[in-house]
């Protein structure tokens, strides 16, 4: 048999999530269920994009099925999804359903039902599952660890004259000291010799 490249059967799960779609949005512009219709929906809780408490994931942390029939308000519908406030145990819930959670939907009144696929929820999962986790790069660690020291950043230039010239001046004290104690040590006797002695007579 022929690989299915057109995935008609993710295309027949659209049409039937249009229908759907169809059908509560009709129902949250009216305000009203007609006649005796009234629905029963299934729905993943663990589906990306459900909004509920939590009280109710805990205690349906897989799947969940509602009735829309009396007891319910604020139906709203988006191309994505519904959201519905229902109660549950006399305590009003507000969910959010996206339409690719729901896995079943069922009109008692007229004996009408769809049943929709999880492959794809599943799939999601199971590749999140078999994802390696996120493990440091050692290797960028290591020559981290082995990088020299950075050099010190540079002084700016006032920095750097100031200190040549603090240098000059020790090197030019240090000079004078020296001739001082030379002088000194000379006495009486020392003469100062000046260029004309090296001249020449002429």
């Amino acid at each position: 048999m022929a690989t299915d490249l057109i995935r008609y059967d993710l295309l027949v799960q659209d049409a039937m999530r249009g229908v759907v779609r169809k059908v509560l949005g009709d129902v949250a512009v009216s305000g009203y269920l007609p006649g005796d219709h009234h629905f029963t929906i299934s729905f993943r809780t663990d589906a990306p994009g459900v909004r509920m408490s939590r009280r109710l994931a805990e205690q349906w942390p897989q799947e969940l099925t509602i009735i829309l029939q009396h007891q319910f308000s604020n139906l709203v519908v988006d191309e994505e999804g519904f959201g519905v406030t229902l109660s549950f145990r006399s305590i009003p819930e507000n969910l959010y359903i996206p339409f690719a959670a729901i896995t079943g939907f069922y009109d008692p009144s007229v004996e009408f039902g769809l049943r929709f696929e999880t492959s794809e929820l599943d799939e999601l999962e199971e590749e999140e599952e078999e994802a390696p986790p996120a493990r440091p790069n050692l290797r960028a660690v290591d020559e981290a660890a082995e990088a020299p020291p950075a050099p010190a950043p540079a002084k700016p230039a006032a920095a750097r004259a100031e200190a040549k010239k603090s240098v000059a001046e020790k090197a030019e004290k240090k000079a004078e000291a020296r001739a001082s104690d030379a002088a000194e040590g000379e006495g009486d006797d020392a003469k100062v010799v000046s260029i004309d002695a090296f001249r020449k007579k002429t």
